[in-house]
């Protein structure tokens, strides 16, 4: 059996790569190839290319890389005709998947998408797309299966990929437990977002030891070079070099199960702050213009996937607006993880969600039993293991009606 793997992002890649090894567990005979970064290949996965240098956002960035988007596809499609898949199965990263579905359907091969593009958040007027090029849909969370479902677009749920991660990792969850409160800074895992919200982060940072002298700090990068710029930005103040922030690469998973409160940009690791049980306050700085775009494409209510699991109506059209507010609105009482997609400097919101968490108990003890209760629900591994035996029935030949698993924990 032959698959063909891509994912497009440093989350995506470490998905595909759990899937990876659930396939070669389940199938020994299973050849894996595709387009990815360190960790596809790392788990037996022969890369046609590196797809995780190219993890970009927002239109105009698309734009001035399509040469090496058009290239990556090419290259792909030659693979096709090389050596002929069995399934082709994409993880996120819809813009460039869109291409290579296209590609993949036109020679024949059965299209599966893990962790699908969250069109339901943002462009509903696709779900005609997802219907033409994809086969079956490998959902992550309950309420996307059934919006796929109510489309007819093949979807089983088989859970969030993070869950088996953390499970990987022997993660401990709970966070916390040291002499002082120890704050965790997560500025994001792409460029532009660490030039985005690195200052805000870092200015929260300083207005939480204002207040708690006794709390000590950590940075988790994803990369050398994003810990270089964070280190770069602290060592020209004064004050930001009093903090003594721990500054470091690859380390994320370490640090996250030591805090006892986190101030991150928005992705997907917040879902491993969940399974860490970690209070945390969400950032999402964008400019002006992004801001009211994003106000009429948007259809969920939260920008934040651990919010989107806690709340009653995850799936709600936002109210557009021709003119961005300036200012930082209260973050949603509803939301478990306070968020703030802000066009302002959220700094001092998110100062004060930590300074309560670490000096208040009852209030701390609030924001961990809601997070409980969404972790009980939902945090639970073997996403890989449910996606790896569709993803061979579909191989096999099955049409993908046909798939039938268990419905997710």
């Amino acid at each position: 059996m032959r698959v063909f793997l891509s994912a497009g992002e440093p989350s995506g890649d470490h998905h595909a790569a759990v899937l990876v090894r659930e396939l070669r567990a389940q199938r020994p005979d299973v050849e894996c190839v595709g387009l990815g970064g360190p960790c596809l290949e790392a788990a037996g996965c022969r890369l046609v290319a590196d797809l995780t240098r190219l993890a970009v956002m927002w239109f105009l960035r698309v734009i001035l890389s399509i040469h090496r988007f058009v290239d990556l596809a090419r290259r792909a499609e030659r693979s096709f005709l090389d050596a002929r898949p069995d399934v082709c199965v994409l993880v996120d990263f819809p813009g460039f998947h869109w291409w290579l579905a296209w590609r993949a359907k036109r020679h024949g091969i059965p299209v599966v998408f893990y962790c699908p593009p969250q069109i339901w958040a943002w462009a509903s007027w696709r779900s005609a797309k997802m219907r033409r090029l994809v086969d079956h849909v490998l959902s992550a969370l309950p309420f996307e299966h059934d919006w796929f479902e109510a489309r007819h677009i093949p979807s089983t749920l088989v859970g969030h990929p993070f869950f088996d991660e953390c499970e990987l990792a022997g993660h401990p969850g709970g966070g916390g437990g040291g002499d002082r409160p120890h704050v965790l800074l997560l500025p994001g895992s792409r460029g532009q977002e660490i030039d985005a919200n690195l200052g805000s982060i870092l200015a929260a940072a300083v207005a939480v030891r204002r207040r708690v002298p006794e709390a000590r700090f950590s940075l988790a990068a994803l990369h050398e070079r994003h810990a270089a710029q964070a280190r770069e930005a602290i060592a020209g103040s004064a004050e930001l070099r009093d903090l003594g922030i721990d500054v470091s690469a690859g380390r994320a998973r370490e640090l996250i199960a030591t805090a006892d409160a986190a101030i991150a940009v928005s992705g997907s690791v917040s879902l491993e702050l969940l399974a860490a049980r970690v209070p945390t306050v969400i950032v999402y700085r964008i400019g002006g213009f992004a801001y009211v775009v994003q106000s009429f494409f948007r259809h969920a209510r939260f920008i934040t996937l651990v919010n989107l699991l806690a709340c009653r109506e995850p799936i709600a059209p936002v109210q557009p607006t021709l003119l961005p507010p300036w200012g930082v609105p209260p973050a949603d009482p509803e939301a478990v993880f306070p968020e703030y997609l802000a066009v302002g400097d959220p700094a001092q919101r998110a100062a004060g969600h930590v300074i309560e968490w670490l000096t208040n108990p009852a209030v701390r003890a609030r924001a961990r039993a809601g997070i409980e209760a969404v972790a009980a629900r939902v945090a639970h591994p073997g996403s890989a293991a449910r996606a790896a035996e569709a993803v061979i029935v579909i191989a096999g030949g099955a049409r993908p009606a046909q798939v039938r698993l268990r419905r997710a924990a």
